[in-house]
């Protein structure tokens, strides 16, 4: 953990030492009483923790907050429901990456009973992005969905969104070939959605779906990627050409 991170409620408590954080702290961090750690509030700001006093069955923290992280970067995923380890990975690593959203959405040619997995029945997907934003050292988590269509995600885009799905099989041109940002350029940083399809790929009714609603396909070379590979590979590329690097 590069940030600790704790909820509002959190952070006026007691932390107790069964705590992974307090694991952390003691162990790996080796802190001792009066020390200092970095820390963030989710969603909130990043300052400094102290660790107050060190009891038998809790930890004793205070804080002193300091500036609001910037906001994250304007991109949204979209992804065909993976199974649940790719799924983890994506959730973490994407997230350190800085997305603003992830929606992970049914497909054709998609599994659904990963949608029933433990990841998203239990809430254990929060824990995957507080992962990430700490290995960040950020406090911004993205928005995420799960469950939804493709057909109703697209529906709720912003209308000024730049948009591009991944797709091995038909697209005309690499991902680096294609314009990222609004032409003309619009006010304000400009929105990027990018979509890919499930381990299967996409089907002809869902490539019919995203041309009409205004993506361009696109692919990242002739080899095949892990999703999770794709994501972080074309995550990374938008976030230069956006300047974001």
């Amino acid at each position: 953990m590069n940030l600790i991170l704790f909820e509002p409620d959190e952070a006026v408590q007691p932390l107790p030492r069964g705590d992974p954080r307090a694991e952390h702290l003691l162990r790996v961090l080796g802190r001792r009483e009066g020390e200092t750690f970095d820390a963030g509030l989710v969603n909130g700001p990043r300052g400094k923790g102290t660790l107050v006093a060190i009891g038998a069955n809790a930890l004793t923290l205070s804080f002193a907050w300091g500036a609001e992280p910037p906001p994250p970067a304007p991109i949204t995923l979209i992804a065909g429901l993976p199974r649940p380890q790719t799924a983890r990975d994506i959730l973490r690593d994407a997230t350190s990456l800085g997305v603003a959203a992830m929606h992970f959405v049914t497909t054709d040619k998609g599994e659904p009973s990963y949608g029933r997995s433990t990841l998203w029945t239990t809430g254990e997907w929060r824990r995957h992005l507080l992962l990430g934003a700490q290995q960040a050292f950020d406090t911004r988590l993205p928005e995420v969905t799960c469950g939804r269509t493709l057909l109703e995600v697209v529906g709720c885009l912003s209308a000024r969104a730049v948009r591009v799905a991944l797709d091995h099989y038909e697209a005309p041109a690499a991902l680096t070939q294609c314009r990222l940002t609004a032409d003309p350029p619009a006010a304000g940083p400009s929105e990027l959605v990018l979509a890919f399809g499930p381990e299967r790929g996409w089907s002809n009714a869902e490539r019919a779906v995203l041309r009409g609603a205004g993506f361009t396909l696109a692919h990242l070379g002739a080899r095949v990627l892990r999703t999770e590979t794709a994501v972080a590979a074309a995550v990374t590329l938008a976030r230069a050409q956006l300047g974001l690097i």
